[in-house]
């Protein structure tokens, strides 16, 4: 059964995570104001991503359920490594749903009004300089989203101090 529990963790990990991190990584590209021609394509690709982001962090809700289950077969609950890859695991969740995906969300509200040509739907329109500052900083949360999941990955298979590790 740990077997089992361990190869779902990892599944759901690559599957539900994997596409989150690019995506995520790619949206500030997307969203960034530029006067170019396709517009209207960037518009659409930014949109995309945040569907992406937002139908697969309903799925990576597996992966802490997993690996808590799998924890506990092996009987690592209380390693260090373990207390600190949930923390970790927290911290990400946190800032995906609390930060990203709003984040994206206004950018693309963003996005839509300049489309349109319609300030008014934003409430409060942001100026390009704005929405490009906007923009940076998502990039670099998302950056930090990353660098959170990479540690999440690099503790999971070094285990530091753990009997049962590599």
């Amino acid at each position: 059964m740990t077997k089992l529990l361990l190869s779902l963790h990892v599944l759901a990990s690559i599957v539900a995570i994997g596409p989150i991190t690019v995506a995520a990584s790619m949206f500030p590209r997307f969203v960034r104001p530029a006067p170019r021609e396709g517009g209207a394509r960037t518009a659409a690709g930014a949109a995309l991503l945040h569907r992406i982001c937002r139908g697969y962090t309903v799925v990576a809700a597996a992966v802490p359920v997993l690996g808590v289950a799998t924890g506990a077969r092996m009987g690592v609950l209380g390693d260090a490594w373990l207390i600190a890859s949930i923390v970790l695991t927290a911290v990400a969740a946190a800032l995906l749903l609390l930060s990203i995906l709003p984040a994206q969300e206004r950018l693309l509200a963003v996005t839509d009004a300049d489309a349109s040509g319609d300030d008014a739907t934003t409430g409060a329109a942001l100026s390009p300089r704005a929405a490009t500052d906007s923009s940076a900083r998502l990039a670099m949360t998302t950056g930090v989203f990353n660098l959170l999941w990479a540690t999440v990955v690099v503790l999971m298979i070094v285990r530091p101090g753990s009997t049962t590790g590599a």
